[in-house]
């Protein structure tokens, strides 16, 4: 998946009267939207209803209550399809969109978007449109998108004698770092890495060159040397950088607060941490290390749209309101609330939206240098995957809090993951 941050002077010209369809319903049409983690969305999501209604003064947009998390969100909308009370657009993780179009639930957006003309000309890449494809249809549209980066604390690595403007591309490299950072206690510590959830737990599985499972989803693929060198990573930074046991949001807090050298995690909090920071120190964001420069690459995170309403005239209208978020305009309010890459193209080409952002706010350029090697967030087969999310995060957590050695924390792993999938 690749964004070109060059302008494309035919399309940026058409870009204005391609920002959604713009037909108007006899009456207006209210929405029900949901999306999750109103922490890193709520402003931007309030900004896109606002900026669509005025817009689009035949559709109302309501929002449900936020759900803490992606896979919150997935539990939500499954649990209420059962009855039918599914919202008529919800914005979900995007290894979550296979579970709900295997269930049937999400509207295939192909035919919509072929009722527009050429979706390139809209912005929308075959790469970009490959992320919101699941259960054979196009089962959403991509709406932010991320890459775990880190986050580095460029004052305390002055303290501990090192220089935040060379940049440390090995784990070695970062391991050694966070060791001289924590040797400076007062309850400093070099480095924490967000262990919590599969995808940052495969960012450093797909960075060694790993795959959660095999081509053809038979066999378990992370029991190998990959994800044994991904857990030894985790392990030698909690005994030799000097990392702790913290959780998520306690590990956020205390590198806002400037007592972490190096924080590791997704794009998406960029913006939140530039906000939370009031000055504490001066921020730096380097690239993820890649235990394997060759084969390496890095999960997409992020969420995608996808139209569950039932009735054809809130489909229409949910639908419309969806291509105004993923539209140049909605990808350009998207990407500066947040961190998030681009998920439209004429929004990266084109100064007005995003370019001239990119050249005054070179942190937020991290993350578009690492698209290149972007591949999707692995979704397990079957029902089970928010489950097997927690026992991979359960496992990933022995190793971190020191209450199991790597071999046997990935042996079990391996096996309850194995039990929770589909048998053939």
């Amino acid at each position: 998946m690749t964004v070109r941050l060059t302008r494309r002077t035919a399309l940026a010209a058409a870009a204005a009267t391609l920002a959604a369809p713009r037909l108007a319903f006899a009456a207006p049409v209210e929405i029900e939207v949901h999306y999750a983690m109103p922490a890193v969305y709520k402003d931007v999501m309030d900004r896109l209803a606002a900026d669509a209604m005025a817009a689009h003064p035949d559709i109302k947009v309501s929002y449900r209550q936020a759900s803490a998390s992606y896979d919150d969100g997935a539990q939500l909308v499954l649990r209420e399809a059962v009855t039918g009370r599914q919202p008529d657009l919800s914005f979900q993780g995007l290894n979550r969109l296979r579970v709900i179009a295997e269930r049937g639930l999400a509207t295939d957006l192909a035919p919509l978007l072929a009722a527009e003309g050429d979706a390139g000309k809209l912005g929308y890449t075959q790469e970009l449109l490959g992320l919101g494809k699941a259960g054979g249809v196009q089962a959403g549209l991509a709406f932010a998108t991320s890459n775990p980066i880190v986050f580095v604390n460029a004052d305390l690595f002055r303290r501990a004698g090192l220089d935040p403007d060379r940049k440390l591309t090995t784990w070695n490299e970062i391991i050694e770092a966070s060791g001289k950072i924590s040797a400076l206690g007062g309850g400093v510590h070099g480095s924490y890495y967000r262990w919590q959830g599969d995808w940052i737990y495969s960012a450093l599985l797909f960075g060694f060159g790993g795959r959660m499972m095999d081509e053809a989803e038979r066999e378990i693929g992370f029991a190998g040397p990959e994800g044994r060198a991904s857990l030894t990573v985790l392990d030698r930074l909690v005994k030799e950088g000097g990392m702790p046991a913290l959780s998520g949001e306690a590990g956020a807090q205390a590198f806002a607060a400037g007592r972490v050298g190096m924080y590791f995690w997704s794009t998406a909090f960029l913006r939140q941490a530039q906000r939370s920071l009031g000055g504490n120190f001066q921020l730096a964001t380097w690239e993820f290390p890649l235990g394997d420069r060759a084969r390496g690459r890095l999960p997409t995170g992020g969420a995608a749209g996808m139209v569950l309403a039932k009735d054809p005239v809130k489909r229409q209208a949910a639908y419309r309101f969806l291509r105004h978020c993923t539209s140049p305009e909605g990808t350009a309010v998207m990407v500066k609330g947040t961190g998030y890459v681009p998920v439209n193209q004429l929004a990266a080409d084109d100064p007005r939206h995003l370019g001239d952002f990119y050249r005054e706010n070179p942190l937020f350029m991290t993350g578009v240098r690492q698209m290149p090697i972007m591949v999707p967030w692995y979704a397990f087969p079957g029902s089970n995957g928010v489950r097997i999310s927690s026992v991979i995060t359960d496992n990933v957590s022995r190793v971190v809090e020191q209450k199991a050695g790597v071999d046997a924390a990935l042996a079990d792993m391996a096996r309850d993951v194995t039990r929770l999938l589909p048998r053939a």
